[in-house]
């Protein structure tokens, strides 16, 4: 669009290079961004645009008595101002699956900082001015805040009018969604059962703390539509829920991706988007709209903070019996991705064990607290904090190795999950924990030198709170199962567009896609799969807009998957046409072509080098081959609501951690010394961005281990700790060492036979960080994070 500054670099560089399919490559993106170059969506610029600020509410649960725009609107260098009645569809709602998300609040508020108004001024100081001059007369109401105040017989409800398809099977109208999962006779097996563990479990509420904050600039066309520049997880998922608020048709909205700061999760629900288009089509001129990191913390979902309550029997050889549970989940104020987060949650919660005879239930309330939904992990990650205690808790009263005792119990290719569906791959559960309990152990006492104690290798770092006193070294295991993409019978494709044709005297591979390209590395893995099924050495990624089809999100481990299966498809189809028109126009006499053709037959890929590829110049020199295909993979099935049974899911990755902890007893401070991971993923397409989403997986686990909670008043409801000042992500300084084993068993049903991997580190970091704390410590420690009061008893 012209006057839109955007680098023409973000996605779309290909650059020489052999590097297919299991080759280690370095990202195209990767030197921009490590330079401060890389333009983010923030960074994006129109010279005539205006700046857009939302208004949000200053309380969580209370009607609207009414709003004064008069002051705003006088303001100088103000636009527009607008609020629910200034919405120029019949549609108000949007959502993921249950449209009950208001773009603007009507009538009443539901958790603290929903939006409420919006301003578009010519400087952002001025909207920000603006906004904080209109007046709203709030009534605040009753708050719904827990399990207990959500389901009481005379409980406020959170949604009064509620006609989601959910809603015939939740036993309260404050429940968003339950799934039970019932396989075999739970209470015959605890009969059976030497030994008994229980235990209730508390996770808190985890932000997925992007770099990037949301941000975005919408720019009115000439047809009356508009074009959007965002930072988003699914281009057409978003296009999906903002055409209809609009009154406008879809191919009226088009949307490009920008710049992406990491997303986890938190861009699959709309933020900004829709507030961005209103204001631009109003006031007829491009609207920017940037959050600052205060408001992002309001401006998208975050994980859902859960309980858990857990029962599992053993035989005193060590043979797991039974399991009970029932997790309940916070989903806030409006349903997000809350449904699905349920669906995991339940048909994972029994971990990577067998075990024959399971009572599950699984719930997402409706509350005034901040709306949840999807994150790095989705629903398992909760799950894996809780069954892997219990694990330990099972071995310790039995008298076995808590290792052993996993691998005991560890499911197996061919293993029937509680849902019932069979295990058709690889799940090398019991070797991946013998491989992560066989890496070398770091030195003991190693902050010790001859010249004195290194304080940055000891709890408390350089606050140089102890020198080794009080200082007790802990190790805990742990192992998680994670499904990789969506599940329960939703249609999950990719779209592929490529494009094969000769510039400048060599041939040149196009990959268009919509996946949104949020630091997975995507666009690295899309160039591999590009040479490696075309032979060719310069591939250009074309960047991901709405101008082809779906991709879908860029979440639940999926894109490598399923785009990237959608590239090979669509590769593979042209190299058959390239050969094709070979045929056509040299015959099959031609030995240039005889040669391709075997090569062909053989499976293997079209070379660059020699006569073969100056045929290849020849045969497109007059005409490019572009073709787009769908790629699906095979179908999944709802679970059945009453039993929980059905094949709900399309693959599982795996990964176990060790962890090495050393605590400060006397002040509760710990300090995780390494976090060792092995890790099945089937099919290592790019080793080195492997091993990185590994690690970064890692990272997040150990901060909800330690460190992240968003904390909200219950009270009030309100968020207490929206900055990066109060809310604690690791930093360098906090990282341990992670030392990785990649084991790599085919899948044969994926595309290479690749495993998802980015979501399973996750799962099993958090319980390993625990289970060594508690190693240390002798306490229970029942909830996360971990805090100093927890190890003192100060709490």
């Amino acid at each position: 669009m012209a006057g839109v500054t955007r680098t023409p670099t973000n996605l779309t560089q290909g650059g020489k290079t052999k590097a297919g399919i299991g080759e280690s490559t370095l990202r195209p993106d990767g030197t921009l961004k490590v330079t401060g170059e890389f333009a983010y969506s923030s960074d994006m610029w129109h010279e005539d645009m205006l700046w857009g600020q939302t208004l949000r509410s200053t309380v969580a649960h209370a009607e609207i008595k009414s709003i004064d725009i008069s002051e705003a609107v006088a303001m100088p260098g103000v636009y527009a101002v607008l609020t629910y009645d200034d919405l120029p569809s019949e549609v108000k709602n949007y959502g993921l699956e249950i449209q009950d998300t208001p773009v603007l609040a009507h009538k009443k508020v539901r958790h603290h900082g929903e939006p409420v108004a919006l301003v578009a001024a010519d400087h952002p100081e001025t909207a920000r001015r603006a906004a904080a001059k209109i007046k709203i007369d709030y009534v605040e109401l009753p708050l719904i805040t827990d399990e207990a105040s959500a389901v009481a017989p005379d409980a406020v409800l959170v949604h009064e009018n509620r006609d989601d398809h959910h809603i015939g099977h939740v036993p309260h109208p404050n429940i968003v969604h339950r799934q039970p999962i019932i396989r075999g006779d739970a209470d015959a097996a605890a009969r059976r059962a030497d030994v008994i563990v229980k235990g209730e479990y508390t996770f808190g509420m985890q932000d997925q703390a992007f770099l990037g904050p949301e941000s975005g600039l919408a720019v009115p066309a000439e047809d009356g539509g508009v074009d959007l520049y965002v930072a988003t997880q699914w281009l057409h998922s978003d296009l999906k829920q903002i055409a209809p608020v609009l009154g406008l048709p879809e191919e009226k909205v088009r949307m490009t991706l920008s710049g992406v700061g990491g997303a986890f999760g938190g861009r699959e629900d709309i933020s900004m988007q829709i507030h961005a288009c209103l204001l631009a089509l109003r006031t007829g001129k491009p609207v920017k709209i940037v959050y600052n990191r205060f408001e992002s913390f309001f401006g998208h979902v975050h994980r859902h903070p859960a309980k858990l309550y857990y029962e599992h029997g053993a035989t005193k050889d060590g043979k797991l019996t039974h399991m009970k549970c029932k997790i309940v989940l916070d989903g806030g104020a409006y349903a997000s991705a809350s449904p699905a987060v349920v669906g995991n949650a339940s048909s994972l919660s029994v971990g990577p064990y067998v075990i024959d005879d399971v009572d599950i239930e699984a719930i997402a309330l409706y509350t005034n607290n901040p709306p949840c939904g999807a994150m790095r992990g989705f629903g398992a990650v909760q799950a894996c904090f809780a069954y892997e205690a219990q694990m330990d808790k099972l071995a310790d009263k039995l008298g076995l190795d808590r290792v052993e005792f996993r691998q005991l119990n560890a499911m197996e290719q061919g293993t029937i999950m509680p849902t019932g569906q069979p295990v058709d791959s690889p799940a090398p559960v019991a070797e991946l924990l013998r491989r992560v309990k066989a890496m070398p152990l770091p030195p003991e006492r190693q902050w010790e030198s001859s010249e004195g104690a290194d304080v940055r290798q000891l709890p408390g770092g350089l606050s140089n709170t102890t020198h080794g006193e009080g200082v007790v070294r802990g190790i805990g295991y742990a192992v998680g199962i994670k499904n990789v993409g969506f599940s329960e019978g939703f249609d999950d494709y990719s779209t592929a567009k490529v494009r094969m044709e000769v510039i400048n005297g060599e041939p040149v591979a196009t990959v268009h896609t919509a996946m949104a390209e949020v630091g997975q590395g995507g666009v690295t893995v899309h160039a591999q799969i590009a040479r490696t099924e075309l032979g060719v050495q310069q591939v250009t990624i074309h960047p991901a807009d709405t101008q082809v089809g779906s991709a879908g999100s860029t979440s639940a481990s999926r894109q490598t998957y399923v785009t990237g299966g959608a590239v090979k498809n669509s590769c593979e189809a042209v190299r058959e046409k390239v050969l094709e028109i070979g045929r056509r126009k040299f015959g099959s006499y031609h030995p240039a072509w005889a040669t391709a053709e075997l090569l062909l037959e053989d499976g293997k890929v079209i070379t660059d080098g020699g006569e073969v590829l100056a045929n290849i110049v020849d045969v497109l020199e007059d005409e490019a081959v572009e073709l787009e295909l769908e790629w699906r993979h095979r179908p999944t099935e709802a679970f059945d609501l009453h039993t929980g049974q059905g094949n709900g899911h399309v693959q599982y990755s795996f990964a176990a951690h060790r962890a090495v902890v050393e605590v400060d007893t006397e002040l509760g401070l710990v300090k995780v010394i390494e976090l060792a991971v092995a890790q099945d993923v089937g099919k290592a397409l790019n080793p080195l961005s492997v091993v990185g989403q590994i690690q970064g997986g890692t990272t997040q686990g150990l901060g909800v281990a330690v460190m992240e909670e968003i904390i909200v008043d219950p009270k009030t409801a309100k968020v207490r700790n929206p900055s990066f000042t109060d809310y604690l992500i690791p930093t360098i300084l906090d990282t341990p060492t992670i030392p990785v084993d990649v084991l790599e068993l085919a899948d044969e049903h994926a595309p290479y036979g690749l495993r998802g991997i980015g979501e399973a580190p996750t799962l099993s970091s958090t319980p390993a960080v625990l289970a060594a704390i508690r190693n240390a410590t002798g306490l229970e420690l029942n909830k996360t994070p971990v805090r100093p009061e927890h190890l003192t008893g100060t709490q």
